[in-house]
C-alpha cells in the first residue's frame, strides 16, 4: 500500500504540472503559428537555403513545427518539389520529429530533468540533424527520392491572421491559440497520462537495482540497445519524457533514455510509412540508419557529459 500511495502520489503530480506546461506553453506555440506558417517557412527555406547554413536553417524550421504531424511529410515534399536542396530538406525531416527547438518538450525536459540537459538536447539533436542532412546529400541519396506531386506544406491546423485592427486582429489570434493549445491537450492526453502511468509504475514497484545493472551508465551496450528497441516504437517525445524521468530516477542512464526517446521519435511507423512511398529503398534504409545513428551518437555523448548536468 505504501508503494501504491507513492505511485498515485507520482502519477497525480506529474499529471497536473505537465498539464499546466503543456496548455500554456503551447498556448505560445499556437501564438507563433500564426505568423510562422508552414507555407512562410517553405519560402524561407527557398530563398535562404543554400549551404551549412540552409542546413541550420532547414533543422531549425523542422524543429520550430514539431506538432502538426499531417504537415511535416507535405511540407517534405513541397521543399523537395519547390527546389530546396536535398540536404537542407532532410536537416528539416529529422529535426521535426525530435522537437529540436519545440517550447513543450524544451519545458518538459527542463522541469523534469533541469534546464542543462534541456540545453543539451536541444544543442545535441539541432547539430545532428545539420550533420545528417550534409552527410546524405553527399552520398548522393538525392537522386533516390521518388517524384510525387509538390504540395504546399499548408497545415490542416494552421491559424492565419487577419488585417482588421490589432485588438481585431490579436482577438481570434488568442481564441485560435487557446483552441489549438485545448484541442492538442485533448489529443494529447491518453499519450501523455500512458507516459505518466508507466513512469508511476517504475517509480514506485520497480526495485533500483534492476534497470541499473542492466541499463546503467556501466553497460556499454545499454545505448544501441535502446536505440534500435526506440526504432520500430511509436512513441511521442512528450510521451517518453515522464517515463525517461522515472527511468533515470531508477537508475538508468541518462544517455540510454535520451537514445530511446530520439529512436521512437525520429522513426515512428507513420512517419516511415509515408517515407516509403517517397523514398527509394536505398534512402528509406539510409534514414532509419541515420536516426539509429543519431540516438547512439547523443546516447553517449549524455553519457559522458551526464556527471556535467
Amino acid at each position: 500500500m505504501e508503494r501504491l500511495a507513492e505511485a498515485g502520489y507520482w502519477f497525480l503530480y506529474i499529471s497536473v504540472e505537465l498539464t499546466l506546461l503543456f496548455l500554456a506553453v503551447t498556448f505560445v506555440v499556437g501564438i507563433i503559428r500564426t505568423f510562422l506558417t508552414p507555407e512562410r517557412a517553405r519560402h524561407a527555406l527557398e530563398r535562404y537555403g543554400r549551404g551549412p547554413a540552409g542546413n541550420m536553417l532547414g533543422a531549425a524550421v523542422g524543429g520550430l513545427l514539431p506538432f502538426c504531424s499531417c504537415s511535416t511529410i507535405p511540407m517534405l515534399v513541397g521543399l523537395l518539389g519547390a527546389g530546396v536542396p536535398f540536404g537542407i530538406a532532410m536537416s528539416f525531416l529529422i529535426a521535426s520529429p525530435l522537437g529540436v527547438l519545440s517550447l513543450v518538450v524544451i519545458t518538459l525536459f527542463a522541469t523534469l530533468f533541469g534546464p542543462w540537459v534541456a540545453v543539451a538536447y536541444v544543442a545535441a539533436t539541432f547539430v545532428s540533424a545539420v550533420v545528417a542532412g550534409i552527410v546524405l546529400d553527399r552520398l548522393g541519396l538525392a537522386a533516390h527520392v521518388r517524384e510525387l506531386a509538390s504540395s504546399s506544406g499548408a497545415c490542416c491546423c494552421g491559424v492565419e491572421a487577419t488585417t482588421a485592427g490589432r485588438w481585431d486582429r490579436m482577438r481570434p489570434v488568442l481564441l485560435e491559440s487557446w483552441r489549438f493549445a485545448w484541442d492538442l491537450y485533448r489529443s494529447m492526453l491518453p499519450f501523455l497520462l500512458a507516459g505518466v502511468a508507466v513512469g508511476a509504475f517504475i517509480h514506485g514497484f520497480v526495485p533500483t537495482d534492476f534497470f541499473a545493472r542492466y541499463a546503467g551508465a556501466d553497460n556499454p551496450f545499454a545505448v544501441p540497445v535502446a536505440a534500435a528497441v526506440g526504432v520500430p516504437m511509436y512513441v511521442r517525445t512528450s510521451t517518453m519524457i515522464p517515463i525517461a524521468s522515472a527511468l533515470v530516477a531508477k537508475g538508468v542512464s541518462l544517455g540510454t533514455v535520451m537514445a530511446l526517446i530520439i529512436g521512437g521519435a525520429g522513426a515512428s511507423i507513420p512517419e516511415l510509412t509515408l517515407l516509403s512511398r517517397l523514398f527509394r529503398k536505398r534512402l528509406f534504409i539510409a534514414y532509419v540508419v541515420t536516426i539509429f545513428v543519431v540516438a547512439c551518437v547523443v546516447g553517449f555523448l549524455f553519457n559522458a557529459l551526464a556527471p556535467l548536468l
